[in-house]
């Protein structure tokens, strides 16, 4: 069985910007049973930050760490 992976971003919006600003801070891993376990190599400390499960992008290391502004709800 393949290993399902997802990006964990860690999502804030700044003062002046109209969009959110994204920065990778884990990596999630589907179990047999259909639950996840979350891998985080940072932890938001920001109270307004949102925190997102995306799909590993093809090419994207499961557990690769990147930040970059992105458009509204997609990366």
């Amino acid at each position: 069985m393949a290993v399902n992976t997802q990006a964990i971003f860690g999502v804030v919006q700044r003062e002046g910007m109209e969009k959110g600003f994204w920065t990778r801070i884990g990596t999630a891993f589907q179990n047999q049973d259909g639950s996840w376990n979350l891998r985080f190599d940072y932890l938001p400390t920001d109270r307004t930050a949102t925190v997102q499960m995306r799909p590993v992008k093809s090419g994207e290391e499961a557990a690769e760490g990147d930040s970059k502004p992105a458009a509204g709800s997609g990366r």
